[in-house]
């Protein structure tokens, strides 16, 4: 069964290719066939790959399938080659099995847009990147798959390209992430000068053996890996694009936020867990990231209105407490996180689109009072998720969060204290989202009505997010687990109740008795925060001010591009040389013998005095 690990990426791109080639001209029932049947097929595969691995593991823990020499030069040798894990068969599941339940949404949700047959064709081309990228043998290939999710998100995130705003969201994605994927690039390349190869395992294994814990060269390249691993995953400072991208169809959202992209760093660190272990102050400052970015979006998705941008906001918080697993050297709860964070959030886009589009595509959470009676099955999944996101047990980001937190008491109490304090942040903003939406002033006049493709995808998320932390997946035989000190009754208990903490604020902030606190937030001072909040502490005007004017700047004073004068005056030349020899041919017999007889007695001549 191991044997057709190949077929598990071959069938999305088979999607992609046959959707891409017909150009829409296929009838409209038949590209969700291929679109949802091609990640079905996958899905199953890596169902059937994943017992037969889990049941009869190989005697060295891994599966590698060498399909072909990618490239041989100069001692550089690449294949592409396959590898599978634990860690890449939880990745796997994770990607093929959230990435079908949303292509099933998809075919209700996006039914009655013309680019029906273009969208399924982007969504089997992210899967297919993804797949690549989370079982490539070697870092030349990965880097493929991740530079593949780059350019999906691109095409998804601008789907409605007739917009300018969503052209403008999509190339802020494009743009931001390739400053990650530069300082990836950067450290492949150290990795390639200084180990001499780029197979993941002999590179860590290398690295081990030449270079001692604190190595310059080890922490050059953790950091310039972190570099790419904070782009992919919008931690800070690159978290600005992820806002931005929600300007794609919700469906792409629940892809990009729980299933592929954003998850990609979290999975490259995990990866390559060897360097930072080698690198323990770019460990460290993995943590810091972590800890710092989850407060911020914490304090941004606090004050928004629009629901998908408190989506976005949640999932750079949760990411980050996926960086704080890896800062502690938790590698296996981070991971474990990433798979919980999977359900729900996927589960909550998903959910957030039954009620968008229950509501005539109504986005501002202010205007959808009261609709918990009416639309029930968007009501009650959302209510699930939402207690994933807060940590609720016994829901699956209970286990999973609360495991990050106590390893990150074992590491730094000050780390601990920090994720505590998001926990909190998390549970007021995610009760802020239900009670306004849910239970507050009737503005709802839409009834439910939603397909059987929406509410099965529904039914099924909601189940995983309670149930899905009880998933035991066996990634001890990758990811070595850390040590942890004996943590006292009283930490467990602050760690337990910090959410609980967070739904009494919010109802004191946004129940029936909110009014003295709603007046004291309209003064001057808490206007102002949270205008900061709001606009996601500034980030993108102080990038602005930065980078944009004085490249702005720049190109207004080339802009006769003085750079290029240079290259215009080597065609000025050819151009004159060439009048000048054309000039010579007049097609007059005695001109061209005089100047062959003038050749000869030149050439003697130089013969001669030399």
């Amino acid at each position: 069964m191991l044997n057709l690990l190949c077929l598990v990426p071959f069938f999305p791109l088979a999607g992609f290719l046959t959707l891409a080639v017909t150009e829409g001209k296929l009838p409209k029932r038949m590209a969700p066939w291929i679109g949802v049947g091609s990640v079905a097929v996958a899905a199953l595969l890596v169902a059937a790959i994943g017992v037969d691995f889990l049941r009869h593991p190989p005697a060295d823990g891994h599966f590698r399938q060498t399909l072909w020499v990618w490239m041989e030069v100069a001692g550089f040798k690449a294949d592409f080659a396959l590898y599978l894990d634990a860690l890449s068969l939880n990745m796997l599941f994770v990607v093929t099995g959230i990435g079908f339940l949303i292509h099933v949404y998809s075919v209700a949700y996006m039914r009655d847009d013309p680019g029906f047959s273009r969208f399924f064709a982007y969504m089997n081309l992210f899967v297919f990147a993804m797949i690549i990228l989370v079982l490539a043998d070697n870092l030349t290939l990965l880097y493929l798959g991740w530079e593949g999710v780059g350019l999906c998100s691109y095409l998804l995130i601008g789907f409605w390209y007739e917009k300018p705003e969503n052209g403008d969201a999509a190339r802020k994605a494009f743009v931001v992430t390739r400053v990650g994927d530069t300082a990836m690039a950067l450290g492949l390349f150290l990795l390639f000068d200084q180990l001499g190869t780029l197979d993941i395992q002999t590179a860590m294994v290398q690295a081990r053996a030449h270079w001692p814990i604190g190595s310059g060269y080890a922490v050059a390249a953790a950091l310039l890996l972190l570099g790419g691993a904070v782009g992919k995953s919008a931690q800070l400072p690159l978290q600005v694009w992820l806002p931005d991208a929600m300007a794609g169809p919700t469906p792409i959202s629940a892809l990009i936020h729980a299933a592929t992209m954003v998850t990609a760093g979290v999975y490259l660190i995990a990866r390559t867990h060897t360097l930072f272990e080698l690198a323990p102050e770019v460990r460290n400052l993995v943590g810091l990231i972590g800890v710092i970015t989850l407060l911020l979006a914490g304090f941004s998705a606090l004050v928004q209105t629009d629901i998908k941008r408190i989506l976005a906001y949640s999932t750079i918080s949760q990411i980050g407490y996926m960086f704080l697993g890896l800062g502690a050297g938790a590698w296996s709860a981070a991971i474990f996180h990433l798979m919980t964070h999977a359900f729900f959030k996927a589960l909550l886009f998903l959910a957030a689109g039954a009620l968008i589009l229950s509501l005539h595509h109504e986005q501002d959470i202010f205007k959808m009072g009261g609709s918990w009676k009416r639309l029930p099955v968007a009501f009650w999944t959302f209510l699930i998720g939402a207690a994933a996101l807060i940590a609720l047990p016994p829901t699956s980001g209970y286990y999973s969060k609360h495991e990050i937190l106590l390893a990150a008491y074992s590491a730094n109490p000050w780390l601990w204290a920090a994720g505590v304090f998001g926990a909190l942040l998390t549970a007021l903003y995610g009760s802020r989202l239900i009670l306004v939406v849910f239970f507050g002033p009737n503005n709802t006049k839409a009834r439910e009505n939603l397909p059987l493709a929406i509410t099965l995808p529904l039914i099924v998320l909601a189940v995983l997010s309670l149930f899905g932390g009880l998933l035991e997946m066996p990634l001890s035989s990758v990811l070595a687990a850390r040590e942890t000190h004996a943590t006292g009754t009283a930490i467990i208990w602050m760690t337990a109740l910090a959410p609980g903490i967070g739904i009494i604020l919010a109802l004191l902030c946004y129940g029936p008795l909110a009014k003295p606190l709603q007046i004291l937030a309209r003064n001057p001072v808490g206007l102002l925060l949270q205008s900061f909040w709001l606009q996601g502490w500034g980030f993108d005007d102080l990038y602005f001010r930065l980078f944009i004017q004085p490249y702005g700047f720049l190109a207004r004073m080339n802009k006769a591009d003085v750079i290029d004068r240079w290259f215009r005056s080597i065609v000025i030349v050819a151009q004159f040389s060439h009048r000048m020899l054309a000039s010579t041919q007049t097609g007059r017999l005695r001109w061209y013998a005089a100047v062959m007889v003038f050749g000869v007695v030149l050439t003697i001549a130089m013969g001669m005095l030399g």
